[in-house]
C-alpha cells in the first residue's frame, strides 16, 4: 500500500516550522516583559520561571500556515476542517485564558464539553463501530464524541510536565496519525495536513523546548494540541467501517495512559481527579532515577512502538519508519543546537 502524500502536506509542514522557528523566540521575549512566566512550586520540577505561553506561537504557526495554503491554491476545502480549526483555536483560547489568569478546574471542563458539542454539532462525530456487524450508536454518538474529545485534549495537558515530553509525543502521534488518513480507505488529506502542520508547529517549539526550558506550551498549547489530534483521529481514521476505528486508541496510548492511571488514583485516594499532583507517569520514572531526557526517550519510544503497531495494521509500517527516522534525526539535531546555544 503507498500512501497519498500531496504537495500541500509537505509544504504545510515545512511552513509550519518555519512560521514556528522565528514565532517562539518573540513570544519568550513578550512572556517575560508581561510576566506570563511558569514559577517553581513543590509540584513542579524547574528552578526558575520560565514563559508558560508557548501555545500561542503553536496555534499562530498553524493557523499561519492554512493561511499561506490559501494563497498558494493549496488549501483542501472540504467538510469538517471549519469544525476541527474552530474547536480547536477555541480550546487554545480557554488555555491561553487559562495560563493568565489560572481558571477553575470544573468550570474549564464546562466550556471544553460546550466547545466539543459545538464541533460535534458541525459534523466531527463518532457515529458507529464495527462490532456486531457495524452498530450505529445513535443517541450515544453526542456523549462518547464529547468525551473523546475532552479526554484527550486534557490527556495531553496531564503529560506535559517534563521538558519536551508532550512536544516530542504530540509531534510523533500527528505524523503517525496523519500517515494512516492518507492510507486507508477512504482516505482522508484533510485530516492528515492538520497532522503534518501541528507536527511542523511543534517541531520548531521544541527547538526551545529540550531540556533545560526556554519556554513551556502550557494549557493553551496542550489543549489545542490535543483537541486536533482527537479530533483528526475521528475523521481521519475512526470514519473507516473497520476495526482501523481503534488505532487511534493505540497512537494515543501514551495519553490515554497516563490520564487513565491519574484519574483513577486520585479517585481512589478520594481525591477530585481534576486536582494536580506530582504522581504522574512521568513523574514516576524522574523518581526512578530517570532524568528529564531519558523520561521523554522512555516515552517517545514508547509512542514510535505504538504507531509502528498501528501503521502495521494498514500496511504502511515502511514509510512509517521512513518518516520516524526522519522525525528522530530532526529532533537529535534541534537538542544538539539546544545545547550549542546554550548560556
Amino acid at each position: 500500500m503507498f500512501i497519498k502524500l500531496t504537495h500541500a502536506h509537505i509544504l504545510g509542514t515545512v511552513i509550519a516550522y518555519i512560521f514556528g522557528v522565528f514565532l517562539v523566540p518573540l513570544v519568550i521575549s513578550f512572556s517575560k516583559k508581561e510576566g506570563l512566566v511558569d514559577v517553581p512550586n513543590e509540584r513542579k520540577i524547574h528552578t526558575k520561571p520560565i514563559s508558560r505561553i508557548g501555545g500561542v506561537a503553536i496555534w499562530l504557526s498553524a493557523m499561519l500556515s492554512f493561511l499561506c495554503l490559501v494563497f498558494l491554491s493549496y488549501y483542501p476545502y472540504g467538510s469538517l476542517l471549519s469544525g476541527i480549526l474552530l474547536g480547536s483555536s477555541l480550546m487554545f483560547l480557554l488555555g491561553l485564558i487559562d495560563d493568565i489568569y489560572n481558571l477553575d478546574a470544573k468550570f474549564k471542563l464546562f466550556i471544553q464539553i460546550a466547545i466539543s458539542t459545538l464541533v460535534y454539532l458541525l459534523g466531527v462525530q463518532i457515529n458507529h463501530i464495527p462490532f456486531f456487524g457495524g452498530l450505529d450508536l445513535g443517541l450515544w454518538s453526542y456523549p462518547i464524541t464529547v468525551l473523546w474529545l475532552v479526554g484527550i485534549s486534557n490527556a495531553f495537558n496531564f503529560i506535559d510536565g517534563v521538558d519536551g515530553l508532550a512536544g516530542s509525543v504530540v509531534t510523533i502521534n500527528a505524523v503517525t496519525l496523519a500517515i494512516i488518513a492518507v492510507s486507508i480507505t477512504p482516505s482522508s488529506p484533510i485530516s492528515a495536513l492538520i497532522g503534518f502542520i501541528l507536527a511542523g508547529s511543534m517541531l520548531a517549539f521544541l527547538t526551545y523546548n529540550y531540556n533545560p526550558a526556554k519556554i513551556f506550551m502550557g494549557d493553551s498549547g496542550a489543549l489545542f494540541s490535543g483537541f486536533l489530534l482527537a479530533a483528526i483521529s475521528i475523521t481521519g481514521v475512526m470514519k473507516a467501517a473497520t476495526l482501523a476505528i481503534l488505532l487511534p486508541f493505540v497512537v494515543l496510548a501514551v495519553p490515554i495512559m497516563d490520564i487513565t492511571y491519574s484519574s483513577l488514583r486520585r479517585i481512589w485516594k478520594g481525591k477530585s481527579p481534576f486536582v494536580a499532583d506530582a504522581e504522574h507517569i512521568h513523574h514516576k520514572l524522574l523518581h526512578a532515577g530517570f532524568s528529564q531526557k531519558k523520561t521523554v526517550v522512555i516515552l517517545a519510544s514508547f509512542a514510535i512502538i505504538a504507531g509502528a503497531m498501528a501503521t502495521l495494521f494498514v500496511g504502511v509500517i515502511k514509510y512509517y519508519f521512513i518518516a520516524i527516522a526522519v522525525l528522530v534525526i530532526i529532533m537529535l539535531l534541534l537538542n544538539f543546537i539546544k545545547v550549542l546555544t546554550k548560556k
